[in-house]
């Protein structure tokens, strides 16, 4: 059966081992977003070293997991948000102001809400963890 929401599996995917204290799980299908979704995840400590197993079939990854999420998901539909917007949109989907992120896809690439304040810049919600 063919993913039909890749970001959503990926997600679904980490938190379902996660759960389970998995040290490691493999995640496919991968994209660029995937991949530069899990770099999001790995920059802030949620993950550890991943790698694309390109097996000519489909692209999967390997991931590592430090037992850091305790929960994350996707945001549907993908809400276009100014830079001005992010705190609101922090207040709804994490427990608390300062606690877990949300990954924005911008135009400069894929990077937490806290970045994007920083730039100024604004894009797609994609997912939250924390």
């Amino acid at each position: 059966m063919p993913a039909t929401d890749i970001i959503s599996n990926l997600f679904n995917t980490l938190y379902e081992n996660e759960k389970r204290n998995k040290k490691e799980c493999l995640v496919m299908p991968v994209s660029k977003l995937t991949m530069n979704t899990l770099k999001a995840l790995q920059k802030y400590g949620y993950i550890g070293e991943f790698e694309l197993i390109d097996d000519k079939v489909l692209p999967k990854a390997k991931v590592q997991l430090l037992g850091k999420i305790n929960r994350c998901g996707s945001i549907k539909p993908r809400f276009p948000v100014k830079w001005t917007e992010l705190g609101a949109w922090e207040r709804k989907y994490l427990p608390a102001v300062g606690v877990g992120i949300l990954i924005v896809s911008t135009d400069k690439g894929v990077m937490s809400h806290v970045e994007a304040m920083e730039k100024r810049i604004g894009g797609r919600l994609i997912g939250y963890v924390y």
